[in-house]
């Protein structure tokens, strides 16, 4: 059955994870929603986007798909049906989440490595038009994992639960649909993060290398360089970003190379090393929807206030109740 877990590892970390994700990026919505965060309008379309994507995958992948099957193994969500709609729905979360950051990441590159570029690529309108197009993208491109499933169980003429068709692994058809599917996630974003990272790794160290020479010539070397502070911060959130990603989601590749390369998909079990890696690759893979909120706060000054400010506001309003009592108390007496 797709996605079914067990074990006391899984049954306390599912649960965390999405008491956690749910309002983390809730929160993250609200206050990058405001713009007060000092970011451009282009950075704060992507943020919200990856938030709203990072929200999707936590409520589909993790409270409809694991805590579901781990706490009510029956359910009208393992109706077959049911059961091929929630995996469809998981793949175009997650596919969002996924593209979106490698469209941070594009951004982020054309604003610091091709000047020429910046002003008509890194928008507000392109910002839009592109998290449309992912999102829809998606969407369609996993429209047919809801047709790759059959009853596991049929029982009082109810199909119960998701089986993958044997045609899913002889047919044609399906075996270019599954290569495709892997190789636009986890292969293409992986790769293209870290061609992206490294070509702007190198020319930052180029251009900072040639503009400090530069100020050191013309007004010396300590006077401060405000493009150079916001190139920083900017690049600080980037690294951050894509670095956890990446990170996060390099024991899931690792699985996906090990299990193509050997074509060894059988599990004997639940200690079975293959199993644990592959649990252990979705465990970090989902955990990077839970991640970007911390990073904000981290690195985005204006971010952590805002959050303060989010946080305080229910115990002040709770202090203004109670003395506004207190007050009408003295009143009446």
């Amino acid at each position: 059955m797709h996605g079914q877990v067990t074990g006391p590892v899984y049954a306390i970390y599912y649960p965390v994870l999405a008491a956690i994700g749910v309002p983390a990026n809730l929160v993250t919505i609200v206050i990058l929603s405001r713009g007060r965060c000092g970011l451009s309008r282009c950075i704060t379309r992507y943020l919200v986007g990856m938030a709203v994507t990072d929200l999707l995958v936590i409520i589909t992948a993790v409270i409809l798909n694991r805590i579901s099957v781990i706490y009510f193994p029956v359910l009208f969500l393992s109706i077959t049906p049911v059961c091929s709609l929630k995996i469809a729905l998981i793949n175009a979360a997650r596919d969002s989440s996924v593209w979106l950051t490698v469209a941070f990441t594009v951004d982020r590159f054309v604003a610091i490595c091709c000047q020429e570029l910046k002003t008509k690529y890194c928008t507000e309108k392109t910002a839009a038009v592109v998290i449309g197009t992912v999102c829809s993208v998606s969407c369609v491109k996993n429209i047919p994992w809801y047709f790759v499933y059959e009853p596991l169980y049929i029982i009082d003429d109810v199909p119960w639960y998701c089986n993958i068709k044997l045609s899913f692994f002889s047919e044609l058809v399906w075996t270019a649909f599954d290569w495709i599917d892997r190789m636009l996630n986890p292969c293409a974003p992986f790769l293209l993060m870290l061609l992206l990272n490294a070509l702007t790794v190198r020319h930052i160290l180029a251009a900072s290398g040639a503009r400090r020479r530069l100020r050191a010539h013309s007004n010396g070397d300590n006077q401060s360089d405000p493009e150079m502070e916001s190139r920083r911060k900017s690049i600080v959130l980037l690294f951050t970003i894509s670095g956890s990603f990446i990170l996060l989601w390099m024991t899931y590749f690792v699985n996906f190379l090990y299990v193509r390369i050997t074509n060894v998909y059988k599990i004997s079990g639940f200690n079975d090393p293959k199993f644990i890696l592959q649990e252990s690759g979705n465990m970090l893979q989902l955990l990077s929807c839970c991640t970007n909120t911390c990073i904000y706060a981290v690195t985005q000054t204006k971010f952590r206030e805002q959050c303060m400010k989010m946080l305080k506001s229910p115990m002040n309003l709770i202090i203004k109740i109670v003395k506004q009592c207190k007050q009408l108390n003295v009143f009446l007496h």
